[in-house]
């Protein structure tokens, strides 16, 4: 039976690095695969200045990264990129309408109305500490956990990574490449998910090229600030050594109990009577 995903992420090319291989899977397997995206990515690092000209070039490589991926719909919310201060922290420069200063219920009954039009069984988000910590990835959790909620969502996954096989994998890669001044691998020591509190491992393997096509889409966050950047690093890992590393997605299911290990995000999935009327009860709380 097909099913509806909808994946949230916070700027382009954040679907591409955390979700395209289940994105492609899905898509191939004839679901339909909807991408919403809360900023134009503006403010990001890049040879282009911030403001209009990038986020219209961002917004072109979304397309194009949707269009590799199988994405049936796009949607763009229309906040601004928060960017990032520093240490990693909120900016003081941040523009009027940024993400992080959105109001959480708001933003999330936006959410919820694209999750209601599409009929979604799935919603993906990040994890509570936004995977690395950007306070607009911080946001897509708390703005997706409430939206999920008002739409009666049946399955919400958080898009993380296992920091484990993540630092194996970096750790090999410094190897054979010099990582950019900017990547320090020590950071990811306290980044994403841990694999113990993991649920869903999904195989995406097949999709490794799809995924590197996605990636390379996002051609304005290759390059920028004086030095290689992390994506043009990733582009150029060799293709049995890219499929190691990025040939598993990872996500987190809290309705589950701990040590669940599942391989595909459609498991576990309700009846679609019990979705019914979960979506119903929603609907009359919110009313």
């Amino acid at each position: 039976m097909a099913r509806t995903a909808v994946f949230f992420h916070a700027h382009p090319d954040d679907e591409a690095l955390l979700t395209a291989g289940t994105m492609a899977m899905l898509a191939a397997e004839g679901h339909r695969v909807v991408l919403v995206v809360a900023t134009a990515g503006e403010r990001g690092l890049a040879d282009l200045p911030h403001g209009d000209e990038l986020a219209e070039a961002r917004t072109a490589e979304l397309y194009a990264s949707a269009a590799v991926l199988g994405v049936a719909r796009v949607v763009l919310l229309g906040y601004g990129d928060s960017g990032l201060g520093e240490g990693g922290g909120v900016g003081d420069d941040r523009p009027e309408n940024a993400f992080i200063d959105a109001d959480i219920e708001e933003a999330a009954q936006r959410l919820a109305a694209v999750l209601r039009e599409e009929g979604a069984d799935l919603l993906t988000i990040y994890d509570p500490a936004g995977g690395y910590g950007h306070p607009d990835h911080v946001q897509v959790y708390r703005v997706g956990q409430r939206a999920a909620g008002i739409a009666g969502t049946p399955i919400l996954l958080e898009a993380t990574v296992n920091r484990d096989p993540l630092l194996r994998g970096l750790r090999l890669a410094q190897r054979f490449y010099r990582f950019p001044p900017e990547f320090d691998v020590r950071s990811f020591e306290r980044a994403y998910s841990p694999g113990e509190v993991i649920t869903h491992r999904v195989n995406v393997r097949r999709f490794a090229r799809v995924k590197r096509a996605s990636m390379a889409a996002h051609a304005s966050q290759a390059s920028g600030g004086g030095s290689d950047r992390t994506l043009a690093v990733m582009l150029r890992i060799p293709g049995p050594l890219y499929r190691l590393i990025f040939g598993t997605e990872w996500y987190v299911r809290r309705d589950l109990p701990p040590g669940t290990r599942r391989t595909h995000p459609f498991d576990d999935l309700p009846e679609a009577g019990a979705a019914a009327r979960a979506v119903e009860e929603a609907a009359g709380e919110a009313g």
